[in-house]
């Protein structure tokens, strides 16, 4: 049940990888973390990629089922951006990929950001050369409006990051990907909580059961 799940991942240090995340099997059981549209603006929220005056709208505005028709849509969009990271993942992205991005430039295409002038956040000591920043914003006009910053992580991931550096997590019947970003390209988990530790525990149990086969046994006395 919904309540009964855990929190959502976030361990592929690629927003794009965090979304296709969203259906995983933490332990033995698949979880899926997008059921409805409720479950997709919270994502979105905890993700940081729609403000929470939108999403508050959209939960108030939406009429029956309209939300829940959008998470069906990002759940497609993420089964057939998995199938195109699977393909790809473990070499370099080439431009001969690019037929194949089609479906996501067509989610791209439809967006509708603008640039505003809006105040500097943070510390009003810190000094900075002007109290105004330039920040790209969007025009939220229906709830389809969601997939677009989904598109946009997937799109990042794209153009910005080494797909020789995407993995799958090494972990038994575990479904998580992330974007090696150590200094030796040596991660091979998820997370060493989840993943990383089970499969030391497994290779200890595994080290500790050689030993005994091969631990001479003692003789009684004659």
């Amino acid at each position: 049940m919904t309540e009964q799940r855990p929190a959502a991942f976030f361990v592929a240090d690629a927003t794009g990888l965090d979304f296709l995340n969203t259906i995983a099997t933490p332990v033995d059981e698949p979880v899926e973390w997008i059921t409805s549209g409720k479950d997709l603006l919270n994502w979105l929220g905890v993700a940081g990629l729609v403000p929470d005056d939108v999403r508050e709208e959209f939960l108030k505005s939406a009429v029956p089922g309209e939300l829940d028709a959008v998470a069906a849509q990002s759940r497609a969009l993420r089964e057939w951006f998995r199938t195109f990271v699977q393909r790809h993942k473990g070499k370099p992205l080439h431009a001969d990929a690019l037929e194949g991005l089609a479906p996501l430039n067509r989610i791209l295409a439809r967006d509708e950001q603008f640039g505003q002038i809006v105040a500097r956040k943070g510390d009003p000591d810190e000094e900075a050369p002007s109290g105004v920043v330039w920040q790209m914003q969007r025009q939220w006009r229906s709830p389809d409006s969601l997939l677009l910053p989904i598109a946009r992580s997937m799109a990042e991931l794209v153009c910005t990051d080494d797909f020789a550096h995407v993995k799958a997590c090494e972990g038994h019947a575990c479904t998580l990907m992330f974007i090696d970003r150590t200094r030796g390209r040596a991660r091979r988990w998820c997370s060493m909580a989840l993943c990383g530790n089970r499969a030391k525990a497994q290779a200890h149990r595994d080290r500790a059961k050689v030993a005994a086969r091969t631990r001479p046994r003692s003789r009684g006395r004659a």
